[in-house]
């Protein structure tokens, strides 16, 4: 199989496509001083961004659904995300980032990923 992935049934299949698509995805995508890369995180019960330039290796802002003004506030996953979006948008703006590249990890372009990525647009990042 293609990208060393084995193929499984169930779950293990839906996880092992992920990986397929996030390995075809980072072949395109790099983030750079000056357009660093958004990358999403997705779990069942998490969400996680992060904003890393891959010249350097450092990761530049973050935000997750884990983070205290977050966690206890929204009920709702794509509540979540989106305040999730918003807040590492605020933070990448804080350190100087206002156009990023998304890498959205695989996941499909669609609910909680898609919720975080408008958030992060209206709150001023560009991509």
């Amino acid at each position: 199989m293609a990208y060393g992935v084995k193929i499984a049934k169930g779950d293990a299949y839906k996880r092992a496509a992920i990986k397929r698509r996030h390995i075809r995805i980072r072949k395109h995508i790099s983030g750079t001083a000056e357009r660093p890369r958004l990358v999403v995180t997705r779990s069942n019960r998490n969400i996680v961004a992060q904003v890393i330039d891959d010249v350097k290796g450092h990761t530049l802002a973050s935000a997750s659904s884990l983070d205290s003004s977050i966690r206890g506030a929204e009920a709702d996953k794509s509540a979540q995300a989106k305040s999730v979006g918003a807040l590492v948008a605020e933070r990448a703006k804080a350190a100087g980032v206002e156009t990023v590249v998304f890498d959205r990890g695989g996941n499909k372009y669609a609910g909680r990923i898609a919720a975080l990525a408008d958030a992060a647009r209206e709150a001023g990042l560009k991509f």
